[in-house]
């Protein structure tokens, strides 16, 4: 019985995908400008699932793994309350320039992306970096060596969380910090010259947040109103 519920449930989450996804963008290194000959097309999108599948007892899944390889998306409930709390995959699938698919719902949210943004940036962007870090180096120290494609991104991170709290606008794309990111990803820069480009990186962010003209916090109460609006526009 559990089996056929998997394969359910895999089949309502492929519908939902295919057929209410309301934005469909590609991320990863192809988006920040860092794509190799043998870089993976990772794509993000959001869905929409119809008002009336939260009146069963069965609710819609709040995320989709698939159904093409490399593609994760989620429903929108679940996205804008990632987004508001600043998690940096989210708020990259709002201003990735490489979009598949832009519904008129999908445009709407593209448009409320600044609502999402605030100076919680510093802590979810340097956290995370931070604690990714902390795994490299326990990686280094049992196997040699670490993964510098993990590391290569982390830096990446780091880059775009500076530039977000300075500029309040998010930065996908690498710009003139390719060459370097890449050189570090083939594990040309010496550990230590990597720990000191991450050191100033932190400096960087943590100097930003005083100035920065992002608000304390997101705009919640438009976010909620908008998803209000898009659940009463998706009644079947």
């Amino acid at each position: 019985m559990s089996q056929r519920n998997d394969v359910g449930n895999h089949l309502v989450g492929n519908r939902l995908v295919e057929e209410h996804t309301i934005l469909s963008v590609v991320v990863g290194s192809r988006a920040f400008g860092l794509a190799t000959g043998a870089s993976d097309t990772d794509r993000r999108g959001v869905y929409v699932a119809p008002t009336e599948d939260f009146w069963r007892m069965a609710k819609p899944p709040t995320h989709v793994e698939g159904p093409l390889p490399e593609q994760f998306s989620w429903e929108i409930e679940r996205f804008c309350e990632l987004a508001l709390g600043a998690n940096p995959n989210l708020l990259e699938v709002l201003h990735s320039p490489l979009v598949e698919r832009r519904t008129a719902l999908g445009a709407e949210l593209v448009e409320l992306a600044p609502a999402f943004l605030s100076r919680r940036v510093h802590q979810t962007f340097g956290r995370y970096a931070q604690s990714q870090f902390a795994k490299a180096r326990a990686a280094l120290e049992r196997d040699g060596t670490p993964r510098w494609k993990p590391v290569m991104h982390l830096l990446r991170l780091l880059v775009s969380g500076s530039a977000l709290l300075e500029t309040g606008d998010v930065h996908v794309d690498v710009g003139p910090y390719r060459d370097r990111l890449l050189a570090v990803r083939r594990g040309e820069l010496a550990w230590e010259e990597v720990l000191a480009w991450q050191g100033r990186l932190v400096e960087r962010l943590d100097r930003a947040l005083d100035r920065s003209p992002l608000p304390e916090h997101p705009d919640g109460a438009r976010v909620e109103e908008w998803l209000i609006s898009v659940r009463r526009r998706s009644l079947l």
